[in-house]
């Protein structure tokens, strides 16, 4: 890498100060939480004329057919009963999760995307079709027609986004910031809420997961069902130890999780998130907040980083 590449500001290290967990200040949650829960539910459209996103069915001898019907199927189970399942799952217990739901989905998958906006689910962008950021010929022009479908659809602009499968260019986050988003899922690189420089002002990158993810987990690394529970509860609980304690990590944090109706909404595993979320509820050190609670919770702490 040649030097005046490495100093190009719109690479992710020269966009995101680096700052040790030991040098920042303590942060302190309402009500004297000290975790913040943010469930995160996707939604996505994917075009029968395209190569599947992923695949749960290897095709016959190696062979990539187009089109895919078994895996464009299996995604269309979660649109036609997973994602139900879900909304009755948080709709029985009072929650609402925030919705990364590509914005043709509005269009698409209409029932789907007035459920959750009827159920008061906060709209996170992530792109407009489900297709990788780097294969769209325009990226500024697919985000500006993902944000506007969300606003006309929900009567108000997506505050966030996250790229199909946390996909950017390098200037995604120009893009974002350009077009009013405040906060972005795709920079896992904290328990707490950063900041990205953009040439517009500063975005907010708020803790979403990798690893307490089911896709990760489940469809490619092919964990036992019973591992994401334990896992996010684990996670949960070294969190709230050092949040609540005297030590150099101590302070609120947030912990994210992400669910897909093709995965995690089918028979054989809506209990887990079921149990995962009465789980939750049972604590009193938990806050389960949206993306934009978190923003806004974020910015009100005064911290600059």
């Amino acid at each position: 890498m040649t030097e005046a590449a490495s100093a190009d500001p719109r690479r992710p290290e020269n966009r995101l100060a680096y700052r040790a967990a030991i040098d920042r200040p303590r942060l302190t949650l309402p009500g004297g939480r000290h975790v913040a829960v943010w469930p995160v539910v996707n939604v996505e459209h994917w075009l029968i004329d395209h190569p599947m996103p992923r695949q749960i069915l290897v095709p016959p001898t190696g062979a990539s057919l187009l089109p895919d019907l078994p895996n464009w199927a299996w995604h269309e189970y979660g649109m036609r009963v997973g994602f139900w399942r879900f909304l009755d799952a948080f709709a029985r217990r009072g929650l609402r999760p925030t919705l990364s739901i590509n914005g043709s989905v509005c269009t698409a998958y209409p029932r789907v995307a007035a459920a959750a906006r009827d159920a008061g689910w906060e709209f996170m962008a992530h792109g407009f079709h489900q297709v990788p950021t780097h294969r769209v010929a325009d990226e500024a022009a697919m985000i500006a027609r993902t944000v506007g479908t969300i606003a006309d659809f929900v009567g108000a602009p997506p505050r966030g986004w996250l790229g199909p499968g946390l996909t950017e260019t390098l200037d995604t986050p120009d893009h974002l910031r350009a077009n009013g988003l405040a906060y972005v899922g795709d920079f896992v690189v904290d328990d707490r809420p950063c900041r990205i420089a953009t040439r517009e002002g500063p975005l907010v990158a708020l803790p979403y997961s990798v690893e307490l993810n089911d896709i990760p987990l489940l469809a490619i690394q092919h964990h036992r069902a019973d591992e994401f529970v334990e896992r996010a509860l684990a996670s949960l609980d070294r969190l709230s130890a050092e949040a609540a304690g005297d030590g150099p990590l101590g302070g609120a944090k947030v912990m994210g999780f992400a669910i897909h109706p093709y995965i995690t909404g089918v028979p054989h595993r809506i209990g887990l998130l079921e149990r995962l979320l009465d789980a939750l509820l049972a604590r009193s050190d938990v806050a389960i907040m949206q993306g934009g609670e978190i923003l806004d919770w974020y910015l009100g702490t005064g911290d600059d980083a």
